[in-house]
């Protein structure tokens, strides 16, 4: 069963991806630990690992096809999305796992004040 859940985890982050945009991780993450009781630590590092390429590829080209993408801006952000999850991985690793949760969910409360009130 936890499979099916895990399974039906990743279909929701895919829509949730490609309908707003956002990494799949604000849906990954909180499912791993919720669903499969997963340490933080490990559902980072499996949410990171499982949005290795190619999976944005398909919903890049039907923005693409509308011509809804800024490849420049996109080969800048990559560059810093490379680098910034190497050192905050290596930082990470010195975070308590229940620290490093809440920093998770204050990370993703906060946004979602900005993103509801402003």
């Amino acid at each position: 069963m936890t499979w099916v859940l895990v399974s039906l985890l990743g279909l929701l982050a895919g829509v949730i991806s490609g309908l707003f945009g956002v990494g799949g991780a604000v849906v990954i993450i909180p499912g791993l630990v919720l669903i499969t009781r997963m340490p933080q630590h490990t559902a980072h590092g499996t949410s990171l690992a499982a949005l290795l390429l190619p999976v944005g590829l398909l919903g890049v080209l039907q923005y693409a096809k509308r011509q809804q993408v800024n490849w420049g801006f996109a080969a800048v952000v990559a560059v810093g999305l490379l680098l910034g999850a190497y050192f905050g991985a290596r930082f990470a690793g010195s975070i308590p796992d229940v620290t490093l949760r809440k920093m998770f969910g204050g990370f993703l409360l906060l946004i979602s004040v900005k993103l509801l009130l402003f």
